[in-house]
């Protein structure tokens, strides 16, 4: 194992099933100033935050979701849902864990698991070290797409599709 922090193998990442007691940490990582600017995302307030997370991912039995531990710590969640016919993916990463492989490790564990393809993604176009990454797993452009005022890069895992409905 290297002692190099930018390689992912020396931080043990782990992925399992999300407590409720992450949703703090999920919370405090929404909030981040500069997550929400990389991310052109709007922090929801926490009663807010927590009815969607109980409700609109832990309640929706289609969502794949799991809490990404660096060592023991929650550094973040990665999950899947449906919208419409697609089956997207999103993460989000507290800033303590960028740039140290744990949201690479935590991809590949992820991807081994959520096995639907294809497999779409729409970071902010500003987000290059969120793009980067997909594209580093076999997301490929396609395309762009708009949230608001804001421009999205749209991408696709493509494969033999294996529809988790």
């Amino acid at each position: 194992m290297s002692d190099d922090p930018n390689i992912g193998n020396a931080v043990d990442v782990r992925l399992r099933e999300v407590l409720d007691a992450d949703l703090e940490a999920f919370l405090a990582h929404e909030h981040d100033p500069e997550a929400i600017r990389r991310s052109r995302s709007t922090p929801r307030p926490r009663e807010a935050f927590m009815k969607h997370w109980r409700t609109s991912v832990l309640g929706d039995e289609t969502c794949l979701v799991r809490t990404v531990l660096a060592g023991d710590e929650v550094a973040g969640s990665v999950v899947s849902w449906w919208e419409g016919e697609r089956r997207f993916l999103g993460y989000w990463l507290g800033r303590p864990y960028w740039g140290r492989g744990v949201g690479t490790k935590a991809l590949a564990l992820f991807l081994d698991t959520e096995r639907t393809r294809p497999l779409y993604a729409d970071p902010f176009h500003a987000n290059t070290a969120s793009v980067r990454l997909l594209e580093h797993h076999g997301f490929e452009r396609t395309g762009t797409v708009r949230h608001g005022d804001d421009e999205h890069i749209l991408l696709v895992l493509s494969g033999p599709l294996q529809s988790g409905r």
